[in-house]
């Protein structure tokens, strides 16, 4: 019986505070890069949710202790960056893209065989895009087809990879950071050119590990580590994620006499293209109490209700903010005039193909709303909204986009709703608090 959960139309402004749970691309990271140091690592405000807990998992299967304080707080301690040991089964990275490619960064120079497997929209994202830079440097991955789709087997080289300079054809976080992961096992420097930068928080973080990282343009380069490994830092405090705050963002702005304010968001410049994007349409918000913590820029986000019109973006933004674009496209819809979304595609590749998602089941509650594009969509404003039953697609982001459009509209019905568990497991219980 397929699960179902109902949001009704907000009947007044949504108003008060709200603690944006950890950054999941951060709380990946803090785990992996702290289970290759020895020594231990306090990790507070981790996200405690499906995508985090896998990598949580393969850590612990690669030899990594990790202790949980309590769900956001946790102790990790490694062996060093030559310590993990090699796993008795099939790693299994649920629905997180970013644990597998991560990880084949860092598992394609060790001396032991590992393999990979994942839930089944995982199993059907591409990873030949991480696997052709990473077999540049001499790495042997197996995947399954033409795609390099899972199961994956990664298989001792018998000696150092190669350090490259890799030209990326996409602006992507996930393959860049793949390659400077196995950069730190490299035989000499190794250098990543996007065609825009993406989310630099590997970068950040290697940088705060003690790395040797150097940035030009749209360039960064590693330098290898020597045997003695890194310096891992005695504390780590996940900012929160603007991911996550960007669905209250755009409630706040849509749904009347709303006033939100978002606390402990991370605003790294890498991923505040929602900001910028929302603010041109018009949004009220305000960035106040900036402060830093572990190399991360940090503020409060205070968002009302405002008159919003539509606007047009594309390529160059895209790797600021690919993941919001299915809640820009709920703001859109409350618009006033078309917003014309290009440069997209990456979004084909996704959880889902969410622009094939979007215009789907977008349309179902605004009929007539939506022109469906190769690269991206093109939104009608001011659209009629109805209620009705939609397909979450398994797809956390799908899910929270279509209760905030609910909410701002006539009620909605979303079909396999607990895949906002993936990223934001308290996202509905927040939504009725307000």
């Amino acid at each position: 019986m397929t699960e179902m959960k109902t949001i009704e139309p907000a009947r007044h402004g949504w108003q008060g505070m709200i603690d944006i749970p950890g950054d999941k691309s951060i709380s990946h990271r803090s785990v992996m890069f702290a289970g290759l140091g020895n020594t231990p690592v306090h990790i507070n405000n981790f996200l405690h949710a499906a995508d985090c807990l896998s990598t949580v998992g393969v850590m612990r299967s690669l030899g990594t202790a990790i202790e949980f304080l309590n769900e956001n707080e946790l102790i990790v301690t490694g062996k060093g960056l030559h310590g993990l040991s090699e796993p008795m089964n099939v790693l299994d990275a649920g629905n997180s893209g970013t644990t597998l490619r991560l990880m084949m960064g860092v598992l394609a120079p060790q001396s032991f065989l590992s393999a990979f497997s994942g839930d089944a929209s995982l199993t059907r994202r591409p990873m030949r895009r991480v696997l052709l830079p990473l077999s540049e440097m001499g790495a042997r991955i197996y995947g399954r087809n033409a795609n390099n789709n899972l199961p994956l087997v990664v298989v001792p080289t018998g000696g150092k990879l190669r350090g490259i300079h890799y030209k990326s054809p996409v602006a992507s976080a996930q393959v860049k950071s793949a390659i400077l992961l196995a950069g730190l096992y490299a035989d000499a420097p190794t250098t990543v050119t996007e065609p825009y930068v993406s989310r630099d928080h590997t970068e950040q973080m290697l940088a705060g590990f003690g790395v040797r990282i150097e940035r030009s343009g749209t360039s960064v380069t590693v330098f290898p580590v020597e045997d003695g490994g890194y310096r891992a830092p005695d504390e780590i405090t996940v900012p929160g994620d603007i991911s996550s705050a960007a669905y209250f963002l755009v409630a706040g702005s849509i749904i009347k006499d709303s006033r939100l304010r978002l606390n402990n968001v991370g605003i790294n410049p890498t991923r505040t293209g929602i900001l910028d994007v929302l603010r041109e349409m018009g949004a009220h918000i305000s960035v106040q109490n900036e402060r830093e913590s572990g190399g991360e820029c940090v503020a409060d986000l205070f968002v009302e209700s405002a008159s919003l019109h539509g606007v047009s973006f594309g390529a160059e933004i895209m790797p600021r903010l690919i993941d919001e674009i299915p809640i820009l496209a709920v703001a859109a819809l409350f618009a006033e005039g078309d917003t014309v979304i290009t440069g997209a595609g990456e979004l084909r590749v996704k959880e889902t193909d969410r622009l094939h998602a979007v215009a789907t089941e977008f349309q179902k509650l605004a009929p007539g709303s939506i022109d469906e594009r190769e690269d991206g969509l093109v939104i009608h404003g001011k659209s009629e909204i109805q209620r009705a039953r939609v397909k979450s697609y398994d797809d956390h982001r799908m899910a929270m986009s279509l209760a905030v459009l609910g909410a701002a509209g006539k009620g909605v019905l979303i079909e396999n709703p607990e895949s906002v568990n993936i990223s934001y497991p308290t996202f509905f219980s927040e939504i009725e608090r307000l």
